[in-house]
């Protein structure tokens, strides 16, 4: 991935950093020696004097620099594509400071080497935050995940089966998810409900084991399968980061200031990638639950339960830009998205 962006030039030398670092910690409890935070990748570049660093001028480079004049200057990075996308884990309603997660930040800054080991001054430095976003690929042609269970209960002969099933492989962000249910009821017990729970896991792998499983969508349906009969139904659902705004651990797509965001997208891992460098990998599944009552007297006393599972891969689609030969190719200046800190 390749973004780009511009800087004034008042003094020399000046240099640019850009660095993926993995926040795990509250900044203020640096001053007493620890440090919650570790880099994953840094690149430096001598912007000022020139050092040789030539970047392409895209047109947003052309329509900047003409603003800034002379004194403006415009360069370039490019972000190994085996980087991690940006990811905040929510924070609690009582917590303050920076949350923990994997972001990306661009630092101009006055210095006379680069990355110096002294403290530089404030009013020396520039800081932005940048967001890294993964797009879904394009569309593989493939099937759904889909999930069966045959299950028989105590004093009857005969099963219950249940099969669950997705449309398609991949789903954006804000689709509604169309959950295809068959079920084949022989006993002589009732399906009372259909419930179906969508789940995303946390695995923080940088410094720790932890993993995290957190409930993003409980849904129920009042759907009734009566006693030797069959259903053949699909149920939507679409899970919303408006719906968990309270669920303190929640993994986020990185946040830029106060801008909402929605649930991280699936963690998507390349042959031949580091897991421990993506710092912090996101799943999701599907779980669909039939709640069968055994009848009689006893009714929902002895009631039990029938479930399925399937994964769920929750991505943004690809942007589609026309560019100034006609392409239908993505703008590199799209895949990231910047805002100053």
């Amino acid at each position: 991935m390749i973004t780009h962006w511009f800087m004034f030039i008042l003094f020399s030398p000046v240099f640019v950093k850009l660095a993926c670092a993995f926040h795990y910690g509250r900044e203020d409890l640096d001053v007493i020696g620890l440090s919650f935070r570790k880099d994953i990748w840094v690149k430096h570049i001598q912007l000022y004097p020139d050092a040789g660093h030539k970047p392409n001028l895209t047109p947003m480079h052309v329509c900047l620099l003409k603003k800034a004049g002379e004194q403006g200057r415009a360069f370039t990075f490019d972000i190994a594509t085996n980087l991690p996308c940006s990811v905040t884990l929510q924070p609690g309603p009582d917590n303050a400071g920076k949350a923990c997660g994997v972001d990306f930040e661009v630092k101009t800054y006055i210095a006379t080497e680069a990355d110096p080991e002294e403290k530089l001054d404030r009013k020396d430095t520039a800081r932005m935050t940048v967001r890294k976003i993964q797009f879904a690929p394009d569309a593989t042609g493939a099937p759904g995940p889909r999930a069966d269970i045959c299950k028989s209960f105590m004093m009857s002969d005969k099963p219950v089966h249940l099969q669950a099933s997705l449309e398609k492989e991949i789903y954006y962000h804000g689709d509604p998810i169309n959950v295809n249910i068959k079920v084949k009821n022989e006993t002589s017990r009732t399906v009372t409900k259909i419930k179906i729970i969508v789940e995303q896991t946390t695995d923080v792998v940088l410094y720790s084991a932890d993993k995290y499983t957190k409930t993003v969508l409980s849904q129920d349906f009042g759907e009734t399968i009566d006693a030797n009969s069959t259903f053949d139904k699909s149920l939507a659902i679409t899970p919303l980061l408006a719906e968990n705004k309270k669920k303190r651990g929640l993994a986020l797509e990185g946040r830029l200031k106060d801008e909402d965001t929605n649930l991280a997208s699936n963690t998507i891992i390349r042959a031949g990638m580091d897991k421990e460098v993506l710092g912090i990998l996101v799943s999701y599944k599907i779980k669909v639950n039939l709640m069968v009552s055994s009848g009689g007297l006893l009714g929902g006393l002895t009631a039990s339960d029938i479930q399925v599972e399937l994964p769920l891969i929750l991505m943004h689609p690809k942007p589609q830009v026309e560019t100034s030969k006609g392409e239908g190719d993505l703008l590199s200046d799209r895949l990231i998205d910047p805002t100053v800190q």
